[in-house]
């Protein structure tokens, strides 16, 4: 008969009694789960990597489209202080705006009103005509 205090080596979940910590039913991982581990998470930290960069460059994007926009409101705001009324055709003036160089392509229009003159600004980076970052459209009034 056996005491009530000792267990029995399965009740411990030992195979085979006492083994010093050498025991053929070890627990742990295999080669291939740790590869495998290791491939998921190269795979996430890729994918977070990725959208960084993204995040990088939609920030730098926005930056530059905010800044156009600063740079065609000022353009338009200048022209009505300016009390002119420009005759219908296209001029285009430099317009840097936050260490950003940009070009102001300006447009006039004759509208219905004879006593108004529409203006649309179209924001380009400097050493890109054909980019327009912010199209920006305004009426100028004539001077009573």
């Amino acid at each position: 008969m056996r005491p009530a205090n000792m267990q029995s080596n399965n009740a411990l979940g030992r195979r085979g009694g006492e083994c010093g910590g050498a025991c053929n039913g070890q627990r742990g991982f295999t080669l291939i789960e740790v590869l495998v581990a290791l491939a998921i998470i190269a795979i996430a930290m890729g994918a977070a990597l990725r959208a960084t960069g993204v995040m990088i460059d939609n920030n730098q994007a926005l930056r530059n489209k905010s800044l156009a926009l600063l740079a065609a409101e000022n353009t338009l705001a200048q022209l009505r202080l300016e009390q002119v009324m420009p005759q219908p055709g296209r001029d285009t003036v430099p317009c840097p705006q936050g260490g950003l160089r940009l070009k102001c392509e300006r447009i006039y229009s004759n509208s219905v009103n004879p006593n108004f003159r529409e203006v649309t600004v179209l924001v380009h980076p400097d050493n890109q005509p054909k980019t327009t970052l912010v199209k920006l459209t305004g009426l100028l009034a004539r001077a009573v």
